[in-house]
């Protein structure tokens, strides 16, 4: 069986203790459970400790009975408690690669050796690379073994400034993702609307913009695993 390695956030603070963020939880859900009937799923995060959710992300509790189901799993719950490190992580044995969201990863993805080295083998191997909403920050510096940028060239989306000043939160966070996103020569888009579904492939990266997109996001992943 194919399988399928997901990046989850450690950090748990906007630069601030008092605003507590990590793991934007649909983000993976969605995406988890569109795929693991067809692949076996394996959790990373950098540090290898408790994913911290951000409570913001369990208003969605309310709407959605699969999250509902995901979170009262003690089973599903215990596995993001205990996620592998990098270091127990072999990328030969993983087809794809999918980064989750939430604002955490904003700190704890970008210039991460690791998880770099991760998605390049995983990459070079032919490989599927995706992410969706903060999920992307992972890969804007990430460089190939020739030096070239993963997405340099690249039609890429990702959180929109647009989205983060709606929500009051633009001026907590290390940067802004969609600069960051154009600033190795990828080309950025998003929906015509803030929140609505955004997905671009492009070769095999897939990036989608924000919760919305996650679903589409496994969709297209799915899809290329099946052509290799």
């Amino acid at each position: 069986m194919k399988k399928i390695l997901i990046v989850v956030t450690n950090h748990g603070s906007l630069g601030d203790p008092s605003r507590e963020t990590g793991l934007w939880l649909s983000e993976f859900t969605k995406f988890y459970h569109r795929v693991k009937h067809r692949y076996a799923v394996d959790i990373v995060s950098p540090s290898g400790s408790k994913v911290p959710i951000d409570p913001r992300s369990l208003t969605e509790l309310l709407l959605s009975k699969q999250l509902r189901h995901y979170y009262n799993d003690p089973a599903f719950m215990e596995w993001l408690r205990k996620p592998y490190a990098p270091s127990q992580v072999d990328a030969a044995e993983y087809e794809a690669i999918y980064f989750a969201g939430g604002h955490g990863t904003m700190w704890d993805f970008p210039g991460n050796k690791q998880l770099h080295d991760i998605a390049r083998v995983i990459y070079e191997n032919g490989g599927v690379v995706a992410a969706v909403c903060h999920g992307p920050s992972a890969l804007y510096d990430l460089q190939l073994s020739n030096g070239n940028y993963l997405l340099a060239g690249k039609t890429v989306t990702g959180y929109s400034d647009r989205e983060e000043k709606a929500m009051m939160l633009f001026k907590y966070l290390p940067f802004s993702l969609e600069n960051k996103l154009k600033s190795h020569g990828a080309h950025y888009e998003h929906a015509s609307l803030p929140f609505k579904s955004c997905v671009r492939k492009d070769g095999r990266v897939v990036t989608g913009q924000n919760p919305a997109s996650a679903k589409g996001v496994a969709k297209q992943v799915i899809a290329l695993l099946n052509q290799s």
